[in-house]
């Protein structure tokens, strides 16, 4: 379909209360380094909950109340979350100069259902504002997060957030989004007394794993430019939807649990459906090039290599397997090792042989999990939303083969976003073992 997005207003929502001094200068701690530099993004979708005899002037006046009562409640919680409404200082620490969130209003003349009874990934870009570039890496002077909220003729809103990686990972983003969404529910009821369901994050990471001397130069050249952008390319990368639902999910399960001696007996829907969907992949990959070592990063330095010559790789329970190994090192001991005198050292090293391991590989197929992150949950106060997406690519573009795991809306099935350069993707697409287990770009309304 074709859709048209109308820009209608652009401000800054600064927190109801001022950051006090002493919070103004927000450091990065070391695992913040660690992150890739760039801004993560997600949307949600909330069809118009109200009578559909309304006439487009009453549907026009409750949009407008719930315009209205998402600034306020923004407001109201920036004050928790005051990096959100600062500026990337030196990609080191932020300036929490209390400017405010930016906050954009859209609204698009068709129908919300129309677009996702056949949702095309490549437009769903156009619900998350651009202005603040939010697609590239974050540099000094840029915002921290942003909001893009956009209102369908039928009366249907989206609302499109992004935050700097290096700022908030999956779980801190998704307590913003239910503290928002919780205190805009509870002034919509005109109950005012938001503290009970306001998240208050600690957020002083830092005091555990601080910056130093040794930490200044190095992790930032190391971890995100080494690491992360090392096996970043120019392609005509696009996207795919593959939807695993329980039924398939229980069959991954037992095709593992089947082979006893891989020693995963009670594997997790993510283990299974990245495994699968790796092993899908690496055949994608070797109809092009011979097969030599494909390297896929499931979470924070955990990695499993494979091999040509490691035939329990080519099963599916050997890739669970593996999984599993490389997922139980990052464990207590590993996260105490990076704290106190030794830790920075140990950190550096770790992060060191990390980026050796990504540069020798010929392909690097990265995984992450939003999966139990709770998108579905996020009331405002007009219902849960239909659909929970992240975005799509499409043309000439850099980036990795990226897959992104999300829950689909009954929580027991796995929608993954797979990112691939268009060559990789049409062989993927006629994988017939994928296409037994996973939907192609389904409605997310089915």
């Amino acid at each position: 379909m074709k859709m048209e997005v109308e820009m209608i207003s652009k401000e800054c929502i600064k927190p109801s209360s001022p950051t006090p001094c002493h919070l103004k200068n927000h450091k990065l701690s070391l695992f913040d380094l660690y992150l890739p530099p760039i801004y993560v993004p997600i949307v949600l979708y909330y069809p118009f909950n109200q009578d559909t005899n309304l006439s487009p002037s009453q549907i026009h006046d409750i949009i407008s109340a719930r315009l209205q009562m998402l600034k306020q409640s923004l407001s109201e919680i920036l004050s928790s979350f005051y990096p959100f409404a600062g500026k990337i200082k030196d990609l080191l620490s932020v300036d929490c100069n209390d400017e405010g969130i930016y906050f954009v209003e859209a609204r698009v003349k068709s129908s919300l259902s129309e677009f996702l009874n056949h949702p095309d990934n490549s437009l769903i870009t156009k619900l998350l504002s651009d202005d603040a570039k939010w697609f590239g890496a974050p540099v000094p002077g840029n915002y921290v997060a942003g909001v893009q909220v956009t209102t369908f003729a039928c009366g249907g809103i989206v609302v499109g957030a992004f935050v700097s990686h290096m700022i908030a990972d999956g779980t801190t983003f998704s307590w913003f989004l239910k503290s928002w969404a919780a205190a805009t529910a509870r002034n919509n009821n005109n109950n005012t007394n938001i503290e009970q369901v306001i998240i208050h994050p600690k957020l002083d990471a830092v005091s555990l794993l601080p910056q130093n001397d040794q930490a200044n130069g190095y992790p930032r050249e190391v971890c995100s430019s080494a690491v992360f952008t090392s096996h970043i390319k120019f392609d005509n990368f696009i996207t795919r939807r593959f939807v695993f639902d329980a039924s398939a999910i229980a069959n991954l399960k037992a095709m593992v649990k089947s082979r006893s001696s891989s020693g995963v007996q009670n594997p997790s829907r993510v283990e299974v459906v990245t495994a699968f969907l790796t092993k899908s992949i690496i055949t994608a990959l070797k109809s092009k090039s011979e097969y030599k070592n494909y390297k896929g990063n499931f979470v924070w330095m955990a990695s499993a290599e494979l091999r040509k010559d490691d035939k329990e790789t080519d099963q599916l329970h050997g890739l669970v397997s593996q999984l599993r190994e490389a997922i139980t090192k990052v464990n207590g001991d590993f996260v105490n090792s990076l704290q106190g005198d030794e830790g920075v050292r140990n950190f550096l090293e770790a992060v060191k042989h990390e980026s050796e391991t990504c540069a020798s590989a010929a392909d690097n197929i990265v995984f992450t999990s939003w999966c139990n992150l709770g998108f579905y949950e996020i009331d405002f106060g007009w219902g849960k939303p239909a659909w929970a997406s992240v975005y799509g690519l499409a043309g000439q573009t850099h980036s990795h083969n990226l897959i992104v795991l999300m829950d689909t809306k009954l929580g027991n099935g796995i929608e993954a976003w797979v990112y691939l350069p268009q060559e990789d993707m049409a062989t993927l697409e006629l994988d017939k073992q994928l296409l037994q287990f996973a939907s192609m770009d389904p409605s997310p309304l089915n």
